[in-house]
């Protein structure tokens, strides 16, 4: 519904004379708030261009604005208003009100409505009777007594609409929530310090592990830390089911506050509603007895154990209303509470000797500085991409495959609390909705049936079955396991209630859950059997045999797609590093997990099929990862590689980057001769991702083979096309820099001295090196002999010589200077000693300070684009490209000696504008040394030939 800043403008302006007219008539007491919403409310936000009516005629589930029947279930709505969405994604509620009510002062509505925006995790909400409307910021706690007004960032009269209309169509208009301003203004308005409903419900479930944890190692003395940190987490897994259940209509509201007003409280929890829900949902979660074809072992532990109510009670009043809970469960997305579980699961129980319970930091965890949760975005990109394109234009009938072809299947084998696994079975829940609503009828298929309002919907079978079908997911964490599982039971039971819920379970004669022990398993990824012969070594490493546990996945050839986000880091053991040796072709210097788990994936992957990740990009020019580079080169097609902006996880810096590739249906050798385009893309730095939609723009291609024209085996993620076919022409039609000089790294100092020491001390270097500039610093010395730890011959740092930076400058440009006094450095310089006497040193130091190359290296070294210090290591100086010249040749002459006196004038100018102390004089100096720098720009330019064309590639980058 297109609607302009005018139009809506003369829309409300037209309503709200309306309503001028006939206010009293809406006051009185029993005009009901249907009326209200359909005669004012639902034509304003029409007025904004949203499609309040389906006008559109979308699919209910596709609607980009979802009204609710005003309805109340014993005494609680169960969800806002209206939702509107941008495609599937929820931005704001609306709440309404039949005129009258107190807008501006009644906290009661307030409250309400800061709830549902609070648990949705929504920024902003709206509240109205359209007398009057409110605009609260959702991102804050909602705590019982809170004022009206707290919160509050906005409010309107009615009689203000038309003349305040640009402050509300710049936020709530579709045209204002589409392109991104709603989520500019909501950042803008948000409170430093405030926190979100993840961190808020981790805080409370933290404390109940704390609670739990101390008295069931006090009432129970026979409990192993193993079982009672297992016993917590299944405690308050089903706590946290059976609550959510209630706010979804699928179990009373109220039963576990019921709980309350009774005596020994958990008995009746575990005994009383815990095997009436095994009976309901038949979920893992709830298993209490055996039974066929669940190969996991019933819970005999839970049922004998001892919880006082003193430490019960208070966890099950906490989660209500009138007990001041902030929380309304019925619109908590599962993907929240996923993003709260990672983090809570960053910490364990440990008991003491005296079997007091102790909750701790694991030291993995501790090691990296925390859980780092994967947002939405990149799930659903990742998902999108992979199994979006595997399973384009295909039935339900199709991905389940049948005599003669294998299910289409999904696998995650460090699922963590479940993010790609819920963004993967999401993803393949709407694929065969949309395709059951275009192919079939609800009458006549039992996989599709149709709810109040026309809506169409997968039957709770069908969503088991597809769950069963195609999502697969392994950790080696059990507690992990079992989030998993509870999230994907969750996302299973997504839009049910009790009565759609009894009638499916009635119809097809089953419970309504499935069992996920065959699906989603706990176990080493990367270790088999295998590793040793010690039984007691096995259990200890959770070996994993994929063939044993997954044996039609992998008799089919493999997995159709792996994605996820494989630790990064880990410390490993001598055992399991010899094994890594031993077993993984990527694993033959310094090894990190993640590329023992891309290894992995592809080998776990069918021939055909996508392995897609986030990881770090260190891997792509790094010096410990060539193993790496050339097993995807040869084992796989990349497919689309994407650099992402720093700050992907919260609290975390790590530089990342997300791929996709496709396994080859045969290898080939080292170096690969086979052509394949893969998609780049480089967001900015500092970017600020919203949604998926994001990666597709600005998406550039290039030919993947022609990376390793030179040899080499970098990625050159950076590069497009134009700049990959000119880093190859600069190479092919130049010298290495280590043809014209001797380079090497400082020394690693032991101890510098203010004064000389002994017979051997020499001065050292404590200053800084700049382009073209050097700053001597303190006067210090260093003992310079065999008692360094890698001492260096003394010519590299006697006589005329260049000075490089290692840590490039933030404009990213390389940084060296010449230098004739006699001083030693440390590792993080370079010296350059110039072979032979030509080319002249002005001339080198003119090129390796020029544009070009620091434009050649960052192309180069996917390393220093994305790291907070950049540096230019040995072997990269050199190895970079240098001219080749002939001084016998007039023209290189000529252009050789006009760059070696516009560097010597550089290193005249540089010094005296770093002195300079008046204005005038930095003008001067300023514009001299940009005139200069442009023009030794120029001269290599030339030097390497480059057409203009080329020069805008350069200049375009820098």
């Amino acid at each position: 519904m297109s609607k302009t800043f005018d139009q809506g403008k003369d829309e409300v302006a037209k309503l709200c004379q309306y309503f001028a007219t006939n206010r009293q008539s809406f006051l009185a007491p029993g005009v009901k708030e249907a009326h209200v919403r359909q005669s004012l409310i639902d034509p304003f936000f029409e007025a904004l261009g949203w499609d309040v009516r389906n006008d559109s005629m979308s699919a209910p589930q596709y609607r980009e604005v979802i009204p609710e029947d005003s309805l109340d279930v014993e005494g609680q709505q169960k969800a806002p208003d209206y939702t509107f969405r941008v495609g599937t994604l929820p931005k704001f509620y609306v709440e309404a009100k039949r005129c009258g009510v107190n807008i501006s002062a009644d906290p009661a509505p307030a409250y309400q409505l800061r709830r549902y925006g609070f648990s949705a995790k929504l920024a902003l909400s709206i509240l109205t009777d359209f007398d009057e409307l409110g605009v609260y910021d959702c991102a804050s706690r909602p705590r019982p007594g809170d004022k009206a007004s707290h919160a509050r960032i906005q409010y309107f009269g009615f009689t203000e609409y038309p003349d305040r209309w640009r402050e509300i169509w710049d936020v709530f208009s579709r045209e204002a929530v589409w392109s991104g301003s709603f989520d500019q203004y909501a950042a803008s308005k948000r409170k430093r310090g405030t926190s979100e409903v993840d961190s808020e419900f981790l805080k409370d479930i933290e404390g109940w592990r704390d609670v739990l944890a101390r008295n069931l190692a006090l009432r129970n003395s026979d409990l192993s830390a193993d079982d009672l940190n297992a016993t917590v987490q299944r405690i308050i897994d089903r706590i946290v089911f059976l609550r959510m259940a209630e706010d979804r209509g699928l179990e009373p509201e109220g039963q576990l506050l019921k709980l309350c007003e009774q005596s020994d409280i958990y008995n009746h929890f575990i005994n009383g509603l815990c095997r009436k829900a095994d009976q309901k949902y038949n979920s893992g979660l709830f298993h209490f007895q055996k039974e066929p074809g669940v190969s996991d072992a019933p819970d005999t532990l839970t049922p004998r154990l001892t919880v006082d109510d003193k430490a019960l009670k208070p966890i099950l009043q906490s989660l209500y209303f009138e007990h001041g809970s902030p929380y309304h469960f019925g619109v908590l997305p599962v993907e929240i509470l996923g993003t709260m579980y990672e983090r809570f699961l960053g910490k364990v129980i440990r008991l003491t000797a005296g079997h007091q319970a102790k909750v701790e930091e694991k030291p993995e965890v501790r090691k990296a500085g925390g859980v780092y949760y994967t947002p939405a975005y990149i799930v659903n990109y990742i998902v999108q991409n992979t199994i979006g394109k595997q399973i384009e234009g295909k039935s339900p009938a199709d991905l389940a495959g049948g005599k003669t072809t294998p299910p289409f299947r999904v696998l995650d084998m460090a699922c963590g609390s479940g993010s790609f696994l819920l963004g993967a079975y999401q993803f393949l829940l709407d694929h065969c909705l949309k395709w059951q609503i275009a192919n079939s009828s609800p009458k006549h298929d039992k996989a599709i049936y149709q709810k109040a309002k026309g809506e169409t919907r997968l039957t709770i079978a069908e969503r088991k079955r597809i769950l069963t079908t195609h999502i697969y997911g392994m950790d080696i964490d059990r507690q992990a396991v079992e989030v998993t599982k509870l999230s994907l039971l969750l996302k299973a039971l997504e839009g049910e209630n009790d009565t759609t819920l009894t009638q499916q379970m009635t119809f097809f004669h089953e419970r309504a859950l499935p069992n996920l022990s065959h699906n989603i398993k706990c176990g080493n990824s990367l270790i088999a059997s295998d590793f040793s012969m010690i039984p007691e070594d096995l259990v200890r490493i959770h070996a994993f045999d994929w063939p044993a546990q997954f044996p039609d996945a992998m008799k089919a050839g493999g997995f159709d797609a792996v994605i996820g986000n494989p630790p990064y880091g880990a410390d490993i053991g001598e055992e399991s590093l010899a094994y890594f040796r031993q077993k993984f072709e990527v694993a033959n210097r310094e090894v990190d997990t993640y590329a023992l788990f891309m290894e992995q994936s592809v080998k776990l992957v069918r021939p055909g099929g996508f392995v897609s990740m986030i990881v770090p990009t260190g891997w792509y020019s790094g010096a410990r990862f060539p193993a790496l580079r050339r097993f995807i080169a040869c084992k796989t097609d990349p497919t689309v590689f994407v650099n992402l902006p720093y700050d992907v996880f919260t609290d975390a810096y790590v530089d990342t980057t997300v791929f996709a590739v496709i396994k080859r249906k045969e290898p080939i050798l080292w170096p690969r001769t086979v052509k394949n385009l893969v998609a780049l893309k480089t967001f900015p730095k500092r970017q600020k991702i919203q949604s998926a939609s994001e990666f597709g723009q600005g998406m550039q291609t290039t030919e993947f083979l022609e990376w390793f024209a030179d040899g080499s085996d970098i990625f050159l993620t950076y590069a497009d096309s134009r700049s990959t076919s000119l880093m190859r022409r600069l190479v092919k039609d130049s010298v290495p820099f280590s043809t014209y000089a001797d380079i090497q790294r400082g020394v690693t100092p032991f101890k510098l001295t203010e004064k000389p020491t002994h017979k051997t001390s020499l001065r050292a270097f404590k200053g800084n090196v700049r382009r073209y500039f050097l700053d001597e610093g303190i006067e210090f010395y260093i003992r310079f002999d065999n008692t360094l730890a890698e001492p260096k011959p003394g010519r590299y740092f006697q006589g005329p010589r260049m000075l490089i930076r290692e840590l490039i400058s933030r404009k990213f440009q390389i940084q060296a200077v010449k230098v004739t006094k006699d001083f030693v450095t440390n590792k993080s310089m370079q010296s350059a000693l110039p072979l032979g006497g030509e080319p002249d040193i002005n001339f080198l130091l003119g090129c390796i300070n020029s544009r070009l190359l620091s434009w050649f290296f960052l192309q180069k070294s996917n390393i220093a684009q994305r790291d907070d210090f950049p540096k230019i290591v040995l072997h990269e100086t050199r190895s970079l490209p240098f001219p080749k010249i002939d001084l016998k040749n007039r023209g290189d002459k000529t252009i050789h000696d006009k760059l070696v006196a516009l560097v010597e004038k550089m290193l005249a100018l540089t010094p005296k504008l770093r002195g300079a102390t008046s204005e005038s004089e930095k003008a001067a100096l300023q514009n001299a040394v940009t005139m200069t720098d442009a023009e030794i720009d120029r001269l290599v330019y030339e030097l390497y030939g480059l057409t203009a064309d080329e020069i805008k590639i350069v200049e375009g980058a820098c």
